[in-house]
């Protein structure tokens, strides 16, 4: 048995394995979902915002109970889409493909709506789903989703979530070190996904849009999550795309991926190395981050 064990950045001990063995023989009626939720309980394992990790924690417990370290109880039902292959892939949405070709200026009023948790959520999965080069992926911890309205239509949508733990160009481009990393990693906003639907054909609508966003997502995370972001992030595959929008919008590009991911162990590129590119939200974010 190795001497430590490592999961999501944190280091696990052999105390900590022992003191999760007894945890859990103490609440031999817990299903596993009720066990990582006591867990979150007793150890204080909570969000910002006041909502438990459970999550993060089950996923412990799962890659501990895979190595052989503890024995959970028994599944006791299966959640289907559970496992992210047999997952269901959001259905296609009906909805007007009219092209909307104009200038931005006759575009008229431009909307931007947070839906995740509300009922216009599906119709954003499968725009994302039906249109954007990668599709959809559910994402997971801290994230936000947002639909893009003009004439009545969706013309866009973006999401964020949490922000890779390691990015080695952005790190530099900050200059914190790793404590300062791990204390503050949540105050970065990574833009996952970015589509402007394909009938749309509106110049300087993308701009626009990015520049919307920097102006009111920290409040939105703040609202969530209850914490502020200082700087957002993204990666631009060069292959495929310019960038232009961003750039336009002020975003600078801060260097490039490795090509690696973060669970290689190979230290050889194995995924199309692209451009990382980040917007401060505040003029003194380095150091805000690095407080």
């Amino acid at each position: 048995m190795p001497e430590m064990w490592r999961y999501r950045g944190q280091s696990i001990s052999s105390e900590q394995i022992g003191f999760l063995r007894e945890f859990i023989a103490a609440h031999p009626d817990s299903s596993r979902w009720r066990l990582s939720r006591q867990l979150c309980e007793a150890l204080g394992w909570k969000q910002a915002n006041g909502a438990l990790r459970d999550i993060v924690c089950r996923g412990l417990l799962l890659m501990l109970e895979r190595a052989g370290e503890i024995a959970l109880p028994p599944v006791r039902c299966r959640i289907r889409g559970q496992c992210r292959s047999a997952r269901r892939r959001p259905p296609a949405v009906l909805l007007d493909t009219t092209p909307l070709a104009m200038p931005f200026g006759q575009l008229g009023p431009v909307q931007i709506q947070p839906v995740r948790r509300t009922t216009d959520e599906p119709l954003f999965n499968s725009l994302l789903e039906q249109h954007h080069y990668l599709g959809y992926e559910q994402p997971v911890g801290e994230h936000l989703k947002y639909l893009v309205w003009a004439q009545g239509r969706p013309v866009a949508c973006l999401s964020w979530c949490s922000a890779p733990r390691h990015l080695g160009a952005r790190d530099r481009f900050i200059g914190w070190d790793q404590p300062a990393r791990k204390r503050n990693i949540r105050l970065i906003a990574y833009n996952t996904r970015f589509l402007i639907l394909p009938w749309v054909k509106v110049p300087h609508l993308a701009s626009h849009v990015l520049g919307r966003m920097a102006a009111r997502i920290s409040s939105d995370w703040q609202q969530v999550y209850a914490h502020p972001i200082y700087l957002l992030e993204t990666f631009i595959d060069p292959a495929r795309f310019g960038g232009t929008c961003y750039r336009a919008a002020n975003w600078v590009v801060v260097g490039r991926t490795t090509g690696r991911g973060k669970a290689d162990q190979t230290h050889r590129p194995n995924r199309p190395i692209k451009e990382i590119l980040a917007l401060p939200l505040d003029r003194q974010f380095r150091r805000l981050l690095m407080e």
